[in-house]
């Protein structure tokens, strides 16, 4: 990944998307922005008790620097909803949207809709398929890798659009390392068959979780990124709820260009 700077703010992006012909794509940081106090300063998110004129100016000033098309959020819930973005689904054409209902992954294949996914330590696997030219943001926090919802998404990719997993790219965003992800309950918590992704006592890798559920979703080892940036580690870069607990949250943006 490399960081960019656009104004006063910064993000980050991964050199095998960015290479994808049509494509845009980032993640941002808590670099710049509006927001104040825990929030400070590029929150994205209006469910974490920000000041919401701030987290608005936020969303626009986004819009701003990347300058392209529908900015899509999605009420995220930790659950499995996945949700098919298709140009009906748009009311309007207002440059910065939430999706109808809760989930956890937006797919679609319609040009100058970029999908949003906000973290704080949760993993934002962004998942390309360049030659039906389909895009996907999945939201995996440990409940989320716990249900396979990276899997899931792939899976729903090939029924709706016809995607082959062996054409995918896809690029896991920062996220709580296994450095920093301990999970002293982890027996009622994670079921034994992700306990091999256990690192010492209770620490696991779910870098590596959510690679595995890639490959047995059929995608290639060599198309799979992973930022190996972890959010509590990096509180200057990005918000970490296990960090700070009351913060803000960054985004992972994809989408076809217009």
């Amino acid at each position: 990944m490399h960081l960019i700077k656009d104004r006063q703010n910064f993000f980050f992006q991964f050199e095998a998307l960015k290479r994808s012909p049509g494509l845009w794509h980032a993640v941002t940081t808590r670099l710049g922005g509006e927001s104040r106090g825990p929030y400070a300063g590029f929150n994205l998110a209006l469910s974490v008790g920000d000041d919401p004129q701030a987290v608005a100016g936020n969303r626009e000033r986004l819009h701003q620097i990347t300058g392209r098309g529908v900015h899509l959020y999605c009420s995220q819930n930790h659950g499995t909803t996945i949700h098919v973005v298709r140009e009906d689904d748009l009311p309007g054409k207002q440059p910065i949207q939430a999706a109808s209902g809760n989930a956890d992954a937006l797919i679609t294949d319609v040009p100058g809709v970029f999908l949003l996914i906000q973290t704080a330590d949760c993993q934002a696997v962004m998942i390309h398929d360049p030659q039906q030219r389909v895009v996907a943001n999945v939201h995996s926090g440990w409940r989320g890798s716990v249900a396979d919802i990276v899997g899931l998404t792939v899976t729903r990719m090939v029924e709706e659009f016809g995607c082959d997993p062996g054409r995918m790219v896809a690029a896991i965003g920062p996220s709580l390392g296994p450095c920093c992800a301990e999970f002293v309950h982890y027996k009622e918590e994670i079921p034994r068959d992700l306990w091999p992704f256990k690192i010492g006592e209770n620490h696991f890798d779910f870098w590596r979780i959510s690679r595995k559920q890639l490959l047995d979703a059929g995608l290639a080892g060599d198309r799979i990124h992973t930022s190996n940036l972890c959010t509590r580690c990096n509180p200057h870069l990005f918000f970490s709820y296990r960090g700070q607990k009351q913060t803000g949250r960054f985004a992972a943006i994809i989408g076809l260009n217009p």
